[in-house]
C-alpha cells in the first residue's frame, strides 16, 4: 500500500498578538487536514509559527492559500505556504542513525561564532538540527539543540575541541527518557557547592598556610596520594581550638546559583548529596542548611576541645567519594544511571565515571576530559540546563512561592 500523502507547511510570521494559533488552526479546520508538526517561536514580539498538516486526497490549494492569507492579512502577518511529498514515517524508522541527542551550548557571552562552530561540527558529522530552544538569557546564555543522525561518543568528543576552541560549554546527552529520569544528584563541596577550599580556612587560623600549601602542591605534582596529603595536612593542625571550625564554617562563601540549584531540584523531587575531602564539623551544618540530603565527609579527631591533628578513619578519598554516591543512590532508590556527579578535582573522577551524568565544573583539565560535560562558568544553577530546565521556569516558581 503506497502510504505517501501530500504536505503543506504554513508559517506566520510578524508581530505576535494573542489569538493566532486559535484563529489559524480555526481555518485550517475547514479542510480534511490532519496536523503533523507544530512549531512556535516568538522572539522580542516577534512570532514565527509553523505547522506542518497532511492530507490524503490531493488538496484544494487554491482555497486553503486563500483562507491562510486572508488571516494572515487579518491579524498583520505575513504568510507562506510550500507543499511536498513525503512517506509516513514508521515508529521503528522514525530515528537516524545514532538516534535524537540533546546538544547544551552555554556561553557568557555566547557569541554568534560559538554557535556557527558547533553547528558546523554537527553538520560535518552528517547530523542535523531539528530544534533550537533557549534555555537561560541571564547571566549565561544557554541554548538547546535537538540533533538528529549523530553518534553521540564521537560527536562528544568533537565537540569538546569545538568548546575550547570557541570559548562556550557544550554538552551532549542522548535525548528521551533518559534525561528525565534523572532523580539524585551528588557534589563536590570544595570549589564546586563551594568557593573555598576548608583545609586552607583551618590553616590560615592555625598559622601555617604555607606548610599546608606546600603539602597540597606536592600531592598535585603526584608526589603523595589524597590520603596522605591530608593526614600531613591535618597534622598541621594539630592543637587548634575546635571553636575555630565554626567560625570557618561561618565563613564559607556557596558558589554563585548554588542554592537556587539545590533548591529547584528539591521542588522538582530529587534528592541532593555532597561528599567532601573536607571536614563533617564545617560540611554538615551547611548541609542541613540547605536541605541536602546525604553527606560523606572526613571527621577530625578532637580531645580537650582542640584538634589532635589526626583524622579518623577511614578518609573519604576518590574511592570513599565513589562509594558515596553508590550508597546514597541505594538509600534513595535510585539506580546509578539515574544520578548527576559534579566536581573540579581528579578525587572526583571516580564518582563522574560512575554516575548516569558525570559534569565537571571549572574542573582541571584531566576531569574535562574524563566528564561527560563541563561547564567553565561560575555558576552552579547552570547544571539545570543540562537536565533541561530552563530559567523561566526556575523563576516562576520562586516567585510562586514568594
Amino acid at each position: 500500500m503506497n502510504q505517501s500523502r501530500t504536505t503543506l507547511l504554513i508559517t506566520l510570521t510578524g508581530r505576535d498578538r494573542p489569538g493566532v494559533t486559535s484563529r489559524l488552526f480555526s481555518t485550517l479546520a475547514r479542510f480534511p487536514l490532519s496536523v503533523a508538526d507544530i512549531e512556535q517561536v516568538t522572539i522580542r514580539g516577534r512570532l514565527v509559527l509553523g505547522v506542518l498538516v497532511g492530507c490524503e486526497a490531493p488538496p484544494d490549494l487554491t482555497a486553503i492559500y486563500g483562507a491562510v492569507t486572508e488571516l494572515a492579512g487579518d491579524l498583520g502577518l505575513e504568510a507562506e505556504i510550500t507543499t511536498g511529498s513525503a512517506e509516513r514515517p514508521s515508529r521503528a524508522g522514525s530515528s537516524r542513525v545514532g538516534g535524537r541527542l540533546h546538544v547544551t551550548v552555554l556561553g557568557s557571552p555566547l557569541l554568534p561564532e560559538g554557535v556557527a562552530a558547533v553547528a558546523g561540527r554537527i553538520a560535518a558529522n552528517g547530523a542535523n538540527i531539528d530544534r533550537i530552544t533557549r534555555l537561560a538569557s541571564d547571566p549565561v546564555t544557554c541554548v538547546e539543540l535537538d540533533v538528529s543522525g549523530a553518534e553521540p561518543v564521537s560527536l562528544r568528543n568533537e565537540l569538546a575541541a569545538v568548546a575550547v576552541e570557541s570559548g562556550v560549554d557544550v554538552a551532549v546527552q542522548r535525548a528521551g527518557l533518559h534525561r528525565r529520569a534523572m532523580r539524585l544528584i551528588v557534589m563536590d563541596v570544595d570549589s564546586t557547592l563551594i568557593r573555598d577550599e576548608v583545609i586552607d580556612l583551618l590553616a590560615e587560623r592555625a598559622g601555617c598556610a604555607d606548610e599546608v600549601a606546600k603539602v597540597t602542591e606536592s600531592a598535585m605534582r603526584g608526589e603523595l596520594d589524597f590520603a596522605a596529603s591530608l593526614r600531613e595536612r591535618v597534622a598541621l593542625l594539630a592543637g587548634l581550638d575546635a571553636g575555630i571550625l565554626d567560625e570557618v564554617r561561618s565563613a564559607l562563601r556557596l558558589t554563585p546559583g548554588a542554592r537556587t540549584l539545590v533548591r529547584t531540584l528539591k521542588r522538582l523531587g530529587y534528592k541532593c548529596g555532597i561528599v567532601s575531602g573536607g571536614f563533617t564539623a564545617v560540611i554538615k551544618p551547611l548541609a542541613d542548611e540547605l536541605g541536602i540530603d546525604f553527606v560523606a565527609a572526613n571527621t577530625l579527631e578532637v580531645a580537650d576541645g582542640r584538634l589532635t591533628g589526626r583524622v579518623i578513619e577511614p578518609i573519604v578519598d576518590r574511592e570513599g567519594k565513589t562509594a558515596a554516591l553508590r550508597r546514597f543512590a541505594q538509600a534513595a532508590d535510585v539506580p546509578l544511571a539515574q544520578t548527576v556527579a559534579v566536581g573540579d578535582g581528579a578525587n572526583d573522577l571516580g564518582m563522574i565515571g560512575a554516575a548516569g551524568l558525570g559534569v565537571a565544573f571549572n574542573a582541571k583539565p584531566v576531569v574535562r576530559d574524563a566528564a561527560d560535560t563541563a561547564v567553565n562558568v561560575p555558576y552552579l544553577d547552570t547544571v539545570l540546563y543540562l537536565l533541561g530546565i530552563p530559567r523561566d521556569a526556575v523563576e516562576a516558581a520562586d516567585q510562586a512561592d514568594e
